[in-house]
């Protein structure tokens, strides 16, 4: 259903040139809460287009897979061969006016173009460019291709996830493209209000590698302190006990205790409060180190509990529990309704968002638009006659079917 409100970020105007998933993430978090987000693919298209099954198929021919429906909704989308001088400046045309510019290209390719922002801000003061790369454009690895997984990899998150049996492992949700958007989103909103101030714009330098970094507490900060080497524990927390997943007769639970009042708590709710008083787990340095005994202890507990009533129960009395859930449960789970967490717009069913204003709600608008549906409509608000895209069409500069093959050279892949 459409929203009630134009959206707290109702007037910014965004181009956006991100592919795959980091920038159209961010720019999705802009345009659920009003930000007129303008999409302009390669003539390819975005090849997350194709990073299926599963598949919508369009009534009007052609199909999108899930991973591009899932962060593209409220956009429009245009297609330009960037690759054509006559392109970039149909790009300028698009950036009067515009707030914002968001692109993943390979550090030196706006350059090339003559896009770059110390170009870009002479004609456009005010224009707020947000690069997203692997790397940056700096230092040993600058330059390089980012990958979500191989940033993991190379940051440090592998090594913190997992077993000690089954060694470095990556999270299954890629965090450091979705990570990376959220905080891209967040720096475009600190130069727009910095802006406000200063009446300038300027350029955000975003990299998979730093936000992937940024995601390491508490484990950075545990080796900043102690000098020892973060590794993988599973499921219990580096920093607390008990803090970890329990068997039960009915499902997998998990107990997350954060002081001695809440262990203390929880021993009285699961019937043994003289637990609390035994030397090894007093304090939380206590049962730190004597983490599987007293996890041994906690399981023999539950594991004849009904685990849904338990932990209804615990939370009931203020102790953090759930169940161990699956996607499909937690879709249907009466509090994703209550939250509004699941949207729906004709064949479109995706997460909303979970931003919540009071006064200026924000959300899905719009189900995320096929290939190059927009282009001529975008145009011709940006004041190009019927004949001039007719001419632009005609010359592959406006793209309005796929192409297929790879990325051109000029036109290099993106960081996720």
């Amino acid at each position: 259903m459409p929203m009630p409100s134009a959206g707290a970020l109702a007037g910014l105007k965004v181009i956006d040139l991100t592919r795959v998933l980091g920038g159209p993430y961010c720019t999705m978090v802009l345009s659920d809460h009003g930000a007129e987000v303008i999409k302009i693919e390669p003539p390819q298209g975005d090849e997350v287009r194709d990073w299926g099954p599963p598949f919508h198929s369009h009534e009007e021919g052609g199909r999108d897979a899930s991973y591009f429906i899932g962060v593209n909704r409220n956009k429009k989308s245009l297609a330009l061969d960037l690759a054509q001088p006559e392109a970039r400046e149909v790009l300028l045309t698009l950036l009067q006016g515009a707030d914002v510019l968001t692109e993943n290209f390979k550090p030196g390719t706006m350059e090339k173009w003559g896009l770059g922002y110390d170009t870009l801000s002479k004609r456009f003061p005010r224009l707020i460019h947000c690069r997203v790369s692997g790397f940056g454009a700096e230092g040993p690895l600058g330059g390089f291709p980012g990958y979500d997984a191989i940033v993991q990899a190379m940051v440090g998150l592998m090594s913190i996830n997992g077993t000690p049996d089954s060694g470095p492992t990556r999270l299954a949700t890629p965090v450091v493209d979705i990570g990376t958007g959220l905080f891209s989103a967040i720096a475009i909103l600190m130069a727009v209000v910095e802006r406000q101030r200063s009446g300038q714009g300027q350029f955000i330098d975003m990299t998979l590698h730093d936000c992937g970094m940024a995601l390491l507490h508490p484990h950075a900060a545990n080796y900043f302190l102690s000098g020892k080497r973060p590794v993988a524990t599973g499921n219990p927390h580096p920093n607390l006990a008990p803090y970890d997943k329990y068997r039960t007769a009915t499902c997998e639970i998990f107990i997350g205790t954060g002081n001695d009042a809440t262990f203390r708590r929880m021993c009285v709710l699961l019937g043994n409060p003289g637990l609390a008083d035994d030397p090894r787990f007093r304090s939380n340095a206590d049962r730190m180190g004597n983490r599987a005994e007293l996890s041994a202890i906690v399981q023999e507990i539950v594991a004849g509990e009904d685990g849904h009533a338990l932990c209804s129960r615990l939370l009931a009395n203020g102790l953090p529990a759930g169940p161990v859930l699956f996607f499909d449960e937690v879709a249907a789970a009466p509090h994703t309704a209550a939250r509004e967490m699941v949207a729906e717009i004709g064949w479109y069913k995706g997460l909303n968002t979970p931003i919540k204003f009071g006064r200026t709600p924000g959300g899905a608008r719009a189900a995320p638009p096929r290939f190059g549906a927009d282009g001529e409509a975008v145009l011709a608000r940006h004041g190009f006659t019927e004949q001039e895209i007719a001419e632009l069409k005609a010359a592959g500069v406006l793209v309005t079917e796929r192409r297929g093959g790879a990325a051109p050279k000029a036109q290099p892949k993106a960081a996720e």
